[in-house]
């Protein structure tokens, strides 16, 4: 049998949001969210995020990402990004189509993660040109980033402020929210609204749903006609009730934290237990879920041939992404770091 650590995605569904799921397919209810589970959401989240705030429930963290920027970003907008932002670099251009042209403007930054210095800079150099360019109106934060590392509060707050001293919306791509928590140790209200973002993409596919996304709009401003937004999308459901069913059961005896702690536990494990072998290098801080390991050709084919799973960065050779999940456990992460002492001439690590 394989041992998966290819993506976080190709993990089960957790029981609890099965169950959820199953309760909520007996009888009827109203459609299109006029229902109880998504009226108990609404009430779960303000009471997560310690505040009210609109909660639009999706499935697919594309959607949320680009009703987002759409939401908040004129045609002659742009949105600042992190380089390997997945708003950049995975959309397959969504944000721009469903906000009628806006301009991402990626930044480079470390590991992953931008700087209140870096976002001041582009904001000042850009629009030099009057109106033949676009004008930065929303910044865009990954949280994890594309590269497992985190965001403290502290950091979010400083790049908020640039962004807020502009005149720009601060939008965050939660879909690792859980994650970045566990990590931290926050609140939620910590991490997002108290530290100036505007508008959260809340994530829950990768950390044990079957499909459930929400964009969660702190400030009442960013919300109108959001609901009209969606239906012109596509993407307001009639079945919301199973969508909802999962968040609430997600969010129900901090579910989500806990199983977000098991996927960060496995990475710190498979990242500890490669100590002392040279030629496998830990390519960013391990901060979350993901794991990106230096390695040659070579052993990574020798690696794939025991039946260890995981994927090579694009257009970064020599570099692997190891994603742990919920459901990884300490076998999975044992077999990998058996089979990578012995291709190493290691002795088998423990942990």
């Amino acid at each position: 049998m394989p041992v998966n650590f290819r993506s976080d995605n190709e993990h089960p569904v957790a029981p609890e949001i099965m169950a959820a799921l199953a309760a909520a397919g007996t009888g009827m209810a109203h459609a299109y969210g006029d229902d109880p589970w998504t009226a108990r959401l609404e009430e779960q989240l303000a009471r997560v995020f310690e505040r009210e705030l609109a909660v639009f429930p999706l499935v697919s963290g594309t959607a949320a990402n680009a009703l987002a920027v759409a939401q908040t970003t004129p045609s002659w907008g742009g949105v600042i990004c992190h380089q390997d932002a997945h708003l950049h670099t995975d959309e397959c251009g969504a944000p721009e189509f469903y906000a009628s042209g806006v301009k991402l403007m990626p930044v480079a930054g470390e590991d992953g993660k931008l700087t209140a210095e870096a976002v001041e800079a582009r904001i000042a150099n850009a629009g030099h040109a009057g109106d033949h360019s676009n004008r930065p109106t929303l910044l865009s934060l990954t949280q994890a980033t594309e590269f497992g590392t985190v965001y403290s509060a502290d950091e979010v707050a400083a790049l908020a402020g640039v962004a807020a001293a502009s005149g720009l919306c601060v939008h965050m791509d939660g879909e690792r929210f859980a994650n970045a928590l566990a990590t931290t140790g926050c609140t939620p209200a910590e991490l997002t609204w108290r530290a100036g973002v505007d508008l959260l993409s809340f994530g829950a596919t990768k950390n044990g749903a079957m499909m459930a996304e929400a964009l969660l709009v702190f400030d009442p401003a960013h919300a109108v006609e959001l609901g009209r937004r969606r239906k012109q999308a596509g993407h307001l459901l009639s079945k919301m009730r199973y969508v909802s069913a999962q968040l609430e059961a997600y969010l129900t005896d901090d579910l989500w934290l806990r199983l977000a702690a098991q996927a960060n536990d496995m990475a710190r494990r498979l990242v500890a237990g490669l100590e002392g072998i040279a030629v496998i290098r830990p390519a960013f801080p391990v901060q979350s879920n993901e794991v990106f390991l230096h390695m040659t050709p070579d052993l990574a084919a020798a690696l794939r041939d025991d039946g260890i799973e995981f994927h090579e960065w694009p257009g970064r050779p020599g570099l692997f992404r190891f994603v742990t999940g919920f459901s990884t456990t300490e076998q999975d992460v044992d077999t990998f770091l058996t089979a990578a002492a012995a291709h190493c001439g290691h002795e088998p690590l423990t942990v």
